[in-house]
């Protein structure tokens, strides 16, 4: 919530040709207060994802808009995948892959855990709850995951699920694959 006022307030105020220099004390802290920065978990390509710095967000929104992740594309690529992952057996057959990545915010990612699933003969609900954080109606029951919905790397997903697993290994292995997904379905 407080990123949403401090990007409404930096968007309007840029608009109207006044800028701030700072956004208070509790903002400068950033969400979790001071040492947070220490804390915060990193994605593959380096970049934190909670950055309270605004340019950084219209930048990702830019640098989005040109990758094939985007909405349009995301449900095509997600309709020409489906039949594929079902014939593979990642998917069975009354799923479609939109169903499945709906909590995902990247394809890739969903399709990395959906390849660790299989690879690994883990639950992918488990393990789907487990990277987005996101608990849907499916029975997680049977799943060791801590308690929260905070939103855990692939690794440590995998880590959590199947503790003899190589989770690193494991983890470069379905993004890889997934990675292969992509690329066939966009030829």
């Amino acid at each position: 919530m407080k990123k949403l006022s401090l990007v409404i307030s930096f968007i309007s105020l840029t608009g109207f040709g006044l800028v701030t220099v700072g956004a208070g004390p509790a903002a400068a802290q950033g969400p979790a207060g001071a040492g947070a920065s220490g804390s915060t978990q990193q994605s593959s390509d380096g970049s934190s994802g909670h950055s309270m710095n605004p340019i950084k967000w219209i930048k990702k929104d830019k640098d989005s808009k040109n990758s094939a992740d985007t909405n349009a594309s995301r449900s095509d690529i997600e309709k020409r995948l489906t039949p594929k992952l079902q014939a593979a057996g990642l998917l069975p057959a009354r799923v479609t892959a939109t169903d499945a990545c709906a909590p995902f915010t990247a394809l890739n990612e969903c399709l990395a855990a959906l390849h660790a699933s299989h690879n690994l003969d883990v639950d992918f609900n488990c393990l789907r709850a487990g990277v987005t954080g996101v608990h849907t109606t499916a029975d997680l029951s049977g799943c060791k995951m801590p308690d929260g919905e905070k939103a855990q790397s692939l690794n440590k997903a995998i880590h959590t699920l199947k503790p003899e697993a190589n989770a690193k290994e494991q983890t470069k292995n379905a993004e890889q694959q997934a990675k292969d997904d992509l690329k066939d379905a966009a030829s």
